[in-house]
């Protein structure tokens, strides 16, 4: 592998801006780390949210594929100062691995184009969903900037299933404006940023571990081997 020194200088990260609901020529051409910002409507999707559709079998509320056709695993950070009146000062993602049983459905059956969230999905995903139906994968930037998200939230549009599911859980439509910014780290071809990434991280740390004794002891089901364990 190349060192930075001389692979040269790294290309500015490229901004994107895209209008909702996302269309098969709005992701063509993302590239993997390309800073993307949306306008437009997205909806929110926890536990709550796939029990609903797939395991209670109620059908949302809304036309996704067409009106609102990208999600956002998060709970919104929401105050109702008043009934049906809310507020949204921030909004923090959620480990998508989380909803790795239900994420392939809701690509496949609804149309949805994007899913932002944090930390990726396995890469058996990416290739038989993601680039199957020409989808991303969108992660969000670092830790602690959930109030810089918030400030691309507009306003509530609608919330479904408030009652049955409490406000953490529930399906919150938001409309937003230069929302963002969120990398690529699923393009639609199924590659993968942090797969690229741990690659590089596995090649540089792999012979240290060359020659170092195997663990006298160790727990029932642990791996030691160095490109997992980097994993």
């Amino acid at each position: 592998m190349s060192t930075p020194s001389s692979q040269g200088p790294r290309p500015a990260v490229r901004e994107v801006h895209l209008q909702l609901p996302l269309t098969a020529d709005n992701v063509q051409g993302l590239e993997l780390g390309d800073a993307v910002f949306l306008n437009g409507l997205v909806f929110t999707g926890r536990e709550g949210v796939y029990r609903q559709i797939f395991e209670n079998g109620v059908e949302p509320p809304f036309d996704m594929r067409n009106t609102c056709n990208v999600t956002f695993h998060c709970s919104p950070a929401v105050n109702e100062p008043s009934p049906g009146q809310y507020n949204v000062s921030a909004v923090t993602a959620t480990a998508s691995f989380r909803f790795a049983k239900h994420v392939p459905l809701m690509i496949e059956r609804y149309g949805i184009r994007a899913v932002i969230g944090k930390g990726g999905m396995q890469e058996e995903i990416y290739q038989s969903a993601f680039r199957q139906h020409g989808a991303i994968y969108l992660t969000t930037v670092g830790y602690g900037i959930g109030a810089m998200y918030g400030r691309g939230i507009k306003r509530v549009k609608d919330v479904y299933w408030k009652d049955e599911l409490g406000l953490a859980q529930a399906m919150w439509v938001l409309e937003v404006e230069k929302f963002g910014p969120f990398l690529v780290e699923c393009d639609i071809e199924g590659n993968s940023l942090f797969s690229r990434a741990n690659a590089e991280v596995n090649e540089t740390f792999q012979p240290l571990y060359e020659g170092l004794p195997q663990p006298a002891l160790k727990r029932l089901g642990e791996v030691s081997s160095p490109t997992e364990e980097m994993l």
